[in-house]
């Protein structure tokens, strides 16, 4: 293993963001929280979304296997899930529609798809709170690393023009500490554009599977309208 010169020291990472300028130091504080926000964002929506997937599974498996709907509700449908919220929306508007006199079948029926989407999109506008973050930082963190750069290499020429020296050795520490700026940027982009993607993918596919959940229920409830 070489060893470790005074210039390899100059280029390390702490000493590059301490001899940075003022705004650059700013720039890459700046990126380094949005990194630290993107990771505990990334984590907890994961987190939560494979809970609700594994919990939703069973509640759907143990409500298809129920033999009264009324009291499966009663007994489970305060549970924070999403398909409690729409076993929950689609029995309240059941019952509403049931004390109506000569109700409408078909109208009952729009009432009863509108009660369960409108639970669906309620529940997916929860779950999808804060990733607007990640794509702002996805897109933007970028550029504020590259305005970083800019900045410390700008400082940089200015401070070589003062000195009248362009010598490699004068310039290096300079561009390298305005560069480290980028690199923070893309540190902090690449990962919340990653993790952007696969949510709202798990987002869609957790939507895909409440709407099958919702048909089936929805499905369940018009034969009960048929034979009454």
């Amino acid at each position: 293993m070489p060893p470790v010169t005074a210039s390899t020291d100059l280029m390390s990472p702490l000493i590059l963001f301490l001899h940075a300028d003022i705004v650059v130091k700013m720039v890459m504080l700046g990126l380094l929280a949005a990194s630290v926000w993107t990771w505990a964002i990334i984590f907890t929506h994961a987190t939560r979304l494979r809970r609700l997937n594994r919990a939703g599974a069973a509640f759907e498996n143990d409500f298809w296997s129920a033999n009264d709907i009324e009291e499966f509700a009663s007994r489970r449908g305060a549970e924070r899930l999403p398909s409690a919220a729409i076993l929950t929306a689609g029995l309240d508007e059941w019952r509403r529609s049931a004390t109506l006199r000569n109700a409408d079948r078909s109208g009952t029926r729009e009432r009863l798809s509108g009660a369960m989407n409108n639970a669906i999109a309620g529940e997916l506008d929860r779950l999808s709170d804060r990733l607007n973050i990640l794509a702002t930082v996805g897109s933007v963190a970028p550029f504020v690393g590259l305005f970083g750069t800019v900045w410390g290499i700008m400082r940089s020429f200015t401070a070589i023009a003062g000195a009248n020296n362009t010598s490699l050795a004068v310039v290096a520490p300079g561009i390298a500490e305005a560069l480290f700026a980028t690199a923070i940027g893309l540190f902090a982009a690449i990962p919340a554009v990653i993790g952007y993607n696969r949510l709202t993918h798990g987002l869609d596919r957790l939507e895909a599977s409440l709407g099958r959940f919702a048909d089936r229920f929805h499905a369940t409830l018009s034969r009960e309208l048929e034979a009454s």
